[in-house]
């Protein structure tokens, strides 16, 4: 599945690098980008898992940048 999300409070440049490292290193993720430019997070992930995915991907992000959020 492929989706998405707004994320919220994304304020540098460096850290969305390293929290799209962080999300790529989730297992069953296939492809994370996330763009400070448009503070977007775009998930390639396995269906199965999707919503826990992404509640490990809201981990990662807040131990790079504590305020981030995605939106769902």
């Amino acid at each position: 599945m492929r989706k998405t999300f707004k994320l919220q409070d994304l304020d540098c440049a460096n850290c969305a690098a390293k929290m799209e490292d962080a999300i790529n290193r989730i297992d069953g993720v296939e492809k994370a980008t996330v763009s400070f430019m448009t503070q977007k997070l775009t998930l390639v992930a396995d269906d199965a898992r999707f919503d826990a995915i992404v509640d490990e991907a809201q981990r990662a992000c807040a131990k790079v940048e504590p305020d981030c959020t995605i939106i769902r």
